[in-house]
């Protein structure tokens, strides 16, 4: 169990303090002989001869059974061969035979007792601790925390949280272990971790995935080359549509077959590969200054296609140390930021391991041993706030999180269903991946998810496009990213009762806008499909502002005008020799002559936005239509929101 390291350094402490009296001629027997087998079991375990060392200390008690340094160098024994509960009992024997001889046995016993799951025995040791008198202050802040922690989880169990885990079956789980779960945002692919054998380099690590077939996950397949090598790939993440896959690899040179671009900076890396039709790109390490030479692992890809978390930690001699969540996002020209570590809210002086962020970008999971909590790693909810900060976290409770370590946690999209590793009873072997419900409490936002492609207009093919999800309210754009470039599929999640602006773009074609609403529909269980296609740029052709928005009967632009006014400003920018002529269009209702002056009035107010951000007028036209130009049947209050509208047309390429 990972916890065990923590205690074991308090105990070297304490046997430290033991040699010192030893130098002393101090000890708590007078007994001779006693003294003399305790120090002779001393240099057995100075040289490291454990087995000698306790027979030795055995001895020793057997001639003075109130003699209490050997039960100290007996708990570290136990520690050192991970029996932490052996060495629990020394200290308890050691308290009950002196507990004043040295006062910290009574927190390194409640430490451990507290680490065992014993939190009434943990409590009482540490408050005994607290009354007495000490200089240690870090052993006194440490104690007050473990009796909240002790207060806390005697509480959860008091309320237990619903937790009903089921296997996921033998399409995921086999003798092996499996964990490190990755999900696609419509849940139909699941990515994993497995341990296999090799015959040449023994045990390793690759990339298996599964795909749900009526309900239950199908037998998942080796995701192959040139992502799986014969060296250790590990805890990876989907983007939300399953195309970008970050994961860590933890050698400083991997498999001479890919190249440079699989070697590492540090400890651990991490690496990407973008989805290419079927296959996958090879990968690709993410460079400074997302990896360093530290370590780096457990990253989770945000939903909105440009920000990554992940742990961090300080290679030293001792392991890694000062593990938080640090978070990047990808600038304007395509490149990570300086990764910036979450808030003390998150991180503290104890591991954060296992992030992940759910598809609805406001949630977030991990695992932590320094909040409060049950003992070792618990997993935690954040949400984030109207000012785009994480919250206070929230322990998901018991049985959830125990006195153990719990982590790897992933929530489903639909935000219903967790997944989760363990080597629990009645599984396939080792570790296993199971689900189960997540309490109501503790779920993410409602979220939706929208399917589409991406198509040249009039030859049909397939294109690789940059897109982009607007809240129309905020301006925000909640996501960004690439549709396929062997398909030209894109999948994007999105959370609902929100209005949302779609921009698409490629080279060498006019953009596309749409808006459509997710008010009053759109679910998982619905998802919204949006093909696109793009234009060619040629003369003539005609794109219709989907998201130029004006008050009503009025030529007075929105603000929500601003995000589509500016892709067409970019599109002018990177076509300098591009002419159009913005024009404006009514339905038939009223008079024609004031829909006529009407539709000049927006074109104008259009045309003077774009030389207001330095576009040269000679590239511009505006005219008014009013209702003579109608793409729809007026009939219909669906047709006649077709007809209000403003376009433009290219004049010159």
């Amino acid at each position: 169990m990972k916890f065990q390291y923590k205690l074991l350094l308090s105990a070297v402490l304490l046997l430290n303090i033991s040699m010192a009296v030893l130098a002393q001629k101090q000890y708590s027997t007078a007994n001779s002989k006693a003294i003399k087998i305790y120090e002779s079991g001393l240099k057995y375990y100075d040289n490291r001869d454990n087995e000698n060392a306790k027979k030795e200390m055995l001895k020793a008690i057997d001639k003075d059974p109130l003699f209490v340094e050997p039960h100290f160098v007996l708990a570290n024994i136990f520690e050192e061969n991970q029996k932490l509960e052996l060495a629990v009992d020394e200290y308890k024997k050691a308290i009950a035979k002196n507990a004043l001889f040295d006062t910290r046995a009574l927190f390194v016993c409640g430490k451990g007792e507290f680490y065992l799951g014993r939190y009434n025995d943990a409590k009482d040791h540490l408050e005994k601790f607290l009354t007495l008198p000490s200089n240690n202050n870090q052993a006194h802040t440490e104690a007050k925390f473990i009796i909240a922690c002790c207060k806390f989880a005697n509480n959860a169990m008091a309320n237990p949280a619903a937790f009903k885990p089921e296997n996921l079956g033998s399409g995921v789980n086999t003798k092996l272990e499996e964990y490190f779960p990755a999900i696609t945002a419509d849940e139909q692919t699941f990515l994993f971790t497995r341990r296999i054998e090799d015959a040449q380099v023994g045990f390793q690590e690759d990339f298996f995935y599964s795909s749900r077939q009526d309900g239950k996950w199908g037998e998942a397949m080796n995701l192959m080359g040139p992502i799986n090598s014969r060296l250790n790939e590990g805890a990876p993440t989907l983007s939300a549509d399953g195309q970008i896959l970050i994961f860590t690899a933890c050698e400083l040179y991997r498999d001479g077959n890919y190249g440079p671009n699989r070697q590492g900076l540090g400890s651990c890396d991490l690496f990407f590969a973008k989805k290419k039709g079927s296959g996958w790109t090879q990968p690709i390490n993410m460079g400074n200054p997302i990896n360093s030479n530290n370590w780096e692992t457990q990253p989770s890809f945000s939903s909105d296609g440009k920000t990554v978390y992940f742990v961090r930690g300080d290679i030293t001699r001792e392991g890694i140390k000062n593990q938080d969540i640090y978070m990047s996002k990808l600038s304007e020209n395509g490149y990570w930021e300086q990764p910036v570590k979450l808030s003390n809210k998150i991180n503290t002086s104890g591991r954060e391991e296992s992030v992940f962020v759910h598809p609805d970008n406001q949630t977030l999971y991990f695992a932590s041993d320094g909040h409060i909590g049950m003992g070792g790693l618990d997993i935690y909810v954040s949400r984030r706030d109207e000012q785009g900060e994480w919250g206070t976290p929230v322990n998901l409770g018991y049985p959830i999180n125990t006195f153990g370590d719990e982590n790897s946690l992933l929530v489903g999209a639909k935000g219903d269903v967790a997944y989760f590793a363990s080597d629990r009873e009645g599984g396939f072997g080792g570790l296993d991946i199971y689900s189960f419900d997540l309490p109501q409490n503790m779920r993410p936002k409602m979220v939706t998810f929208m399917k589409g492609k991406v198509y040249n207009s009039e030859s049909k093919a397939p294109l690789e496009a940059k897109f982009e999800l607007i809240d129309l309210e905020t301006g925000k754009t909640v996501v960004e990213s690439f549709s396929n470039p062997g398909n030209g599929e894109f999948l994007v999640t999105l959370p609902i009762n929100r209005n949302y602006a779609l921009n698409a773009s490629k080279s060498g074609y006019l953009f596309y806008s749409e808006n459509f609403s997710l008010k009053e529909t759109g679910s998982v269980a619905k998802p919204t499909r949006r093909d696109v296609p793009l234009k060619p740029i040629k003369e003539g052709e005609k794109v219709v502002l989907k998201n130029v928005f004006y008050a009503t009967a009025s030529a007075e632009l929105k603000s929500e005008s601003k995000v589509e006014l500016d892709k067409l400003i970019k599109l002018l920018d990177k076509n300098k020799t591009m002419k159009i002529e913005i024009s404006g269009h009514t339905d038939n209702v009223g008079d024609a002559n004031f829909n006529l002056k009407l539709s000049e009035n927006r074109a104008s107010a259009v045309y003077n936005y774009l030389l207001e951000q330095k576009i040269a007028p000679e590239r511009l036209t505006f005219k008014g239509y009013g209702q003579t130009q109608p793409i729809a049947d007026n009939s219909t209050e669906e047709g006649k929101s077709l007809n209000r509208r403003t376009e433009f047309m290219v004049i010159a390429k």
